[in-house]
């Protein structure tokens, strides 16, 4: 720290600097707890949803492979999708200490898809099965994001508290710490002198 010049006005100043730091240090310890508190929440939902998604993801492999008995690569690369351009992606937002934690869903059910010259019920459960992996996938994308804006921030957050804590509150305290032993010093000094004089 800049040297400071040992007066009473400059020790009062550094007090309130310290205890401003402390309770800085304060506010982000609890708010690395609140992250870390939300990240386990999510992760737990993710792990939930991962499941759910890798159930559906083997639904479709299997609904994929009977369709393609049933029509061949060509006869399936011909068949109406079931998401056409007009569907929507909602996407909702809520803060969270400042971080915008965000949900995603497909809206509404998929609008129909034009009907195919070959309809069969295999290509259809295909269809299906890969329109539910879509809105599995579009709820496990957010909240994927919102663990890495989570995680960005607890580490911002927890090298903050371990500034104050290990480099500028132990500075602050050792400045303080001489500035009262200067004035002490300075004190003594002078309580010689008058004396020397009387």
């Amino acid at each position: 720290m800049n040297p400071v010049t040992p007066t009473r006005s400059a020790v009062l100043e550094l007090r309130e600097e310290r205890r401003a730091l402390q309770e800085g240090h304060a506010f982000l310890d609890e708010k690395c707890l609140l992250l870390a508190a939300e990240m386990v929440r999510g992760l737990r939902r993710y792990e939930a949803l991962r499941r759910e998604f890798r159930r559906a993801q083997q639904a479709a492999h299997a609904a994929l492979a009977a369709a393609l008995a049933r029509h061949g690569l060509q006869g399936l690369q011909v068949y109406a999708p079931a998401l056409p351009a007009e569907a929507r992606l909602e996407v909702t937002s809520r803060p969270l200490l400042g971080i915008a934690l965000q949900e995603a869903a497909i809206a509404g059910p998929l609008p129909a898809a034009r009907a195919p010259l070959q309809r069969s019920p295999e290509a259809e459960a295909c269809r299906e099965a890969f329109a539910e992996l879509l809105r599995g996938a579009a709820a496990l994308a957010a909240l994927a994001g919102n663990l890495e804006r989570l995680l960005a921030e607890y580490r911002r957050a927890s090298r903050r508290a371990r500034a104050l804590q290990d480099v500028l509150l132990p500075e602050l305290t050792q400045t303080l710490h001489d500035a009262e032993t200067r004035i002490e010093e300075m004190e003594q000094e002078e309580a010689v002198w008058f004396r020397r004089r009387a």
